[in-house]
């Protein structure tokens, strides 16, 4: 199997050799190139077309958003495209709805191991979504704004979940998320345990693992970190 092949865009010397030097040691993971601003960056990211990029929001002269936003409208071959991890300290709800509506693909913070680091490169790699737990409740906290903005004159039941792949859109056509499965989808990613969130829907264990089986199942993702980013990539955040 192909090494990941990795480019740095960060423009602090130390985290950037660190990082570098870091992912040197991971087996599987060959960082190739290196840039400290953005439009060095940018060049990079058109030249070696990497697997994954990992992007610095604060950037010198662009942000990360804007320099991903500016590769993914010109990206030159689609059929191998350049997975955007984006790097940073900020964990405000701006930033990161912005960061994802440019294009990124996973959303990593500073201050993780770099063994999550490693491991946010290859989920992102395989075409998962990585994103930190904080940044998880900010997505789902916006989904269930707008869900409750788009039902509020009607007592909301169920929700649809489009821009998924024809398979899925059709399954959750016949399949929605139900106003439980929601609440229980909350619970998943405010870091709540299959008892707990049993004891404050007041629903057994045993039916809480089947809510989280079925939300699983509908958003066709592994795990429950992944159950946000799929809600943010499906249509319940605009």
């Amino acid at each position: 199997m192909n090494d990941i092949r990795v480019i740095l865009i960060e423009d602090h010397d130390l985290t950037r050799i660190g990082m570098r030097a870091a992912l040197k040691q991971k087996e599987g993971i060959q960082v190739i190139g290196e840039a400290k601003d953005a439009k060095s960056g940018l060049s990079l990211l058109k030249s070696m077309q990497p697997d994954v990029a990992i992007v610095d929001v604060g950037l010198p002269d662009m942000s990360g958003i804007e320099l991903t936003q500016m590769f993914k409208s010109s990206e030159v071959d689609s059929s191998l495209p350049t997975k955007i991890l984006i790097l940073t300290m900020n964990d405000s709800e701006d930033t990161v709805l912005a960061a994802f509506a440019a294009g990124a693909d996973s959303y990593y913070m500073k201050d993780a191991s770099i063994e999550k680091l490693a491991d946010a490169i290859r989920t992102t790699h395989e075409g998962n979504s990585w994103i930190d737990p904080a940044i998880a409740r900010i997505v789902l906290r916006q989904s269930n704004n707008v869900y409750t903005e788009a039902n509020s004159s009607v007592k909301p039941t169920t929700v649809a979940i489009n821009s998924l792949s024809p398979v899925e859109s059709e399954f959750l056509l016949s399949y929605p998320l139900t106003a439980r499965e929601l609440d229980v989808l909350k619970l998943i990613v405010d870091g709540c345990s299959n008892s707990q969130i049993g004891e404050q829907l007041y629903i057994t264990v045993g039916t809480v693992k089947t809510h989280v089986r079925n939300i699983l199942n509908k958003l066709s993702v592994s795990d429950r970190t992944q159950i946000a980013v799929r809600a943010l990539r499906a249509g319940l955040v605009q």
